[in-house]
């Protein structure tokens, strides 16, 4: 005899559990909400399984940032269908939020969301599994939307653990879709923030990295003055036995104030990545950067006559729509 979600077995009810497994592709947001959805369904009984195992639901945290990786969420998706023919399919996150219509089209596809109300998926695919209905949860932005909680308690495989405290992004780079994809900007509370890193630190992880879509603007939806510093100082009033890192942040939002926390504090981790994109200032006005190639170069050899061991990262860009052999030599020239 078979019910819904149970076996009854010699008069004894087993219950079935469900599995799943998530596919996360992208950046350190994507990973922190992997994070989450995994320890909700996990909460709810369900187990995950290994790559190359059949499972129930397979979910599929897509990325979009690059026509790359766009490719990638795709094959991603379809790969997770021919692999679970009789299990539910989601593709959730950016590509859902972008272009929902052309996941529509991808068949056997039962589940698609973006990123309003990404901490409801759990709920909606317990229903969705359940009813075996196509379900789409795309839907745009709201005006006035607030930071979506999702606390973490562990951070699954890695021995740091990454800590989302900001979202969206109102720069609108001219290359960029991440404004379309993740919104505007907003933040979690700084009370949040602190609890959620002490609740880490309880758990044995010995570094937390801060991480956001555009991380420099913390705070600003907020008001009461909090931005990023001033969380990084009572941060360093909590005492905790970690060491926080700080995810990249933009050339304008890194000040001497910030250099001199990041010199001084041994909370913090001497590290800074700085997105360059172009070394050349033709390049970067076409781009909507709102810096040069000498302001950054400024900014670098502040961070090291302060910090002379800090470690430095930079992303750059080459091929962007104009950039001729003069402007690319521009760029290898900053960066030696």
């Amino acid at each position: 005899m078979k019910e819904t979600g149970f076996w009854v077995v010699d008069g004894f009810e087993k219950t079935m559990q469900k599995t799943f497994k998530i596919v996360t592709l992208g950046c350190k947001v994507n990973q922190y909400e992997s994070a989450y959805l995994q320890g909700r369904l996990q909460d709810e009984g369900w187990k995950p399984v290994s790559s190359g195992e059949s499972s129930d639901v397979t979910i599929v945290n897509t990325c979009i940032v690059t026509q790359a990786a766009s490719h990638q969420s795709r094959q991603e998706i379809r790969k997770a269908i021919r692999e679970n023919e009789k299990g539910t399919v989601a593709a959730i996150g950016c590509y859902g939020q972008a272009f929902p219509e052309e996941l529509r089209n991808i068949k056997g596809l039962r589940f698609i969301a973006g990123n309003v109300e990404k901490s409801r998926v759990p709920d909606f695919l317990l229903s969705a599994v359940d009813s075996g209905d196509r379900v789409d949860f795309s839907v745009p932005f709201p005006r006035g939307m607030c930071f979506e909680r999702m606390d973490i308690k562990k951070f699954p495989g890695r021995s740091r653990a990454f800590l989302k405290i900001q979202d969206g992004c109102e720069s609108y780079c001219t290359y960029c879709i991440v404004p379309f994809s993740r919104g505007p900007y907003r933040s979690l509370p700084l009370d949040n923030v602190l609890r959620v890193m002490e609740n880490l630190a309880h758990e044995g992880y010995g570094e937390v990295v801060l991480t956001g879509v555009h991380l420099g603007k913390y705070g600003i939806d907020l008001g009461g003055g909090e931005n990023l510093k001033t969380l990084l100082q009572a941060a360093a009033g909590e005492k905790l036995p970690l060491r926080i890192r700080l995810s990249s942040l933009e050339p304008g939002e890194i000040d001497e104030e910030l250099i001199g926390m990041v010199a001084s504090e041994a909370l913090l981790c001497r590290h800074f990545h700085i997105p360059l994109q172009s070394g050349d200032d033709g390049v970067l006005k076409k781009m909507g950067r709102t810096y040069s190639s000498h302001t950054f170069a400024e900014l670098v050899k502040k961070i090291h006559d302060s910090i002379p061991f800090a470690a430095i990262g930079a992303d750059v860009m080459t091929g962007f729509p104009g950039e001729d052999h003069r402007a690319h030599a521009n760029t290898v020239a900053l960066l030696e």
